[in-house]
């Protein structure tokens, strides 16, 4: 059936195209299936109605995959190879397209109500769907393999740092220290590489800032859940096709110094906007939470180090390492397993050192270390006093 609805489909859309089509999508579905599939019986003709306004108005054959709560991520690598990630491992689906022109079709589907659009003058596009979903196109001629398109879903509940100890990515005696952290203003930092849960634990972290407080959140494409009251959610702003009306992350983070926030949660530190992020923490902003990519507690700090130095301005590096261990109290290391799960693999303490930032780490072998004096005891004892 999935054969022969394609071929219904290519005839609405050829004769949309030709002008003969007109009105409601369902009527002219249902007359060209009455017309071309009289023989099939009433129950078979309602389920071929069904499946063509499928492929001729939504997604097409990404509809069953996108349906399916288990599949976190879907990756059509051309229009003949589809991807998804269930519970962290990558399989190959059965899903395909009949030719790059519907998988074209499908990307202008999704592009199209949000105003963006992808073309040989801008091959490239990041966006994202109502539901909170990052989408990024690539198109040749910088994709070799054909249009590419990634679909990266996102729960429209995050975990609770509860979730995150009953599906074994943090231990209990970790959650709670990271619980009273938050309360205490800690400012937190979570590392780990591209798709090893980071946006996921900050989300979780974020549920433990207490409700009467101001949270202004700052994100290239909004994924955040929080389920605070009084939360300002930002997101920045690609320049359009003639290169204007950008906002940029770093512009943002200046502007939610202004908003009066509590508490300003940044998605990821990229660029320039780490030098901002870290003058807002030494400027009465603490308990700001982050996330960035690196392999290590250690390789988190000194690549907020390098993100700050990125930033237009002439300041000495040792300056800069001076910010970084003023700001920083805690690092959160999160690494995607071999069985495709994720897990904290590390806490750490930001202390100093001589020359900067070192850490001591507080999470060794699923175990919490005591803490000895410092800044980050100081706010626990506040807390729990």
């Amino acid at each position: 059936m999935d054969e022969f609805a394609e071929v219904l489909r290519a005839q609405l859309i050829e004769r949309a195209r030709s002008g003969a089509a007109g009105g409601d999508v369902r009527e002219e579905v249902h007359a060209l299936v009455e017309r071309e599939a009289a023989a099939l019986g009433e129950a078979d003709r309602a389920a071929l109605c069904d499946r063509v306004i499928l492929l001729a108005t939504g997604l097409g054959p990404l509809e069953p995959l996108l349906a399916d709560p288990a599949v976190d991520e879907v990756m059509v690598n051309g229009a003949g190879s589809v991807y998804v990630e269930r519970r962290g491992r990558l399989e190959r689906s059965g899903a395909s397209f009949e030719s790059e022109a519907a998988l074209m079709h499908a990307i202008e589907r999704i592009l199209a109500p949000l105003g963006r659009r992808v073309d040989e003058a801008s091959p490239l596009c990041d966006a994202r769907l109502a539901d909170g979903s990052r989408v990024n196109v690539v198109i040749p001629p910088l994709s070799l393999s054909g249009p590419c398109l990634t679909i990266r879903r996102f729960r429209r509940e995050g975990f609770s740092l509860r979730d995150l100890v009953g599906n074994g990515t943090l231990p209990a005696t970790a959650a709670e220290l990271l619980a009273v952290a938050v309360a205490g203003r800690a400012s937190i930092l979570v590392s780990g590489g591209t798709g090893s849960g980071k946006t996921t634990t900050l989300n979780a972290l974020s549920g433990a800032i207490p409700g009467e407080e101001r949270i202004v959140t700052i994100e290239d494409a909004a994924e955040l859940r929080l389920r605070q009251r009084h939360v300002v959610r930002l997101e920045s702003r690609p320049a359009s096709l003639d290169g204007r009306g950008e906002v940029t992350i770093r512009q943002l983070v200046r502007n939610a110094l202004r908003m009066r926030p509590d508490r300003i949660v940044v998605g990821e530190v990229r660029g320039g906007e780490a030098l901002d992020l870290l003058q807002a923490l030494n400027t009465g902003h603490d308990g700001s939470l982050s996330t960035v990519h690196a392999n290590s507690p250690e390789d988190a700090l000194r690549r907020l180090e390098t993100l700050a130095l990125m930033a237009d301005v002439a300041l000495p590096h040792a300056a800069v390492r001076e910010q970084v261990a003023s700001a920083v109290d805690l690092v959160v290391h999160q690494a995607r397993q071999t069985d495709g799960s994720r897990a904290v693999t590390s806490i750490a303490e930001a202390v100093r050192v001589a020359g900067g930032t070192g850490t001591r780490e507080l999470l060794h072998d699923g175990r919490m270390a005591p803490l000895h004096g410092g800044r980050l005891a100081e706010r626990l004892a506040r807390v729990s006093g």
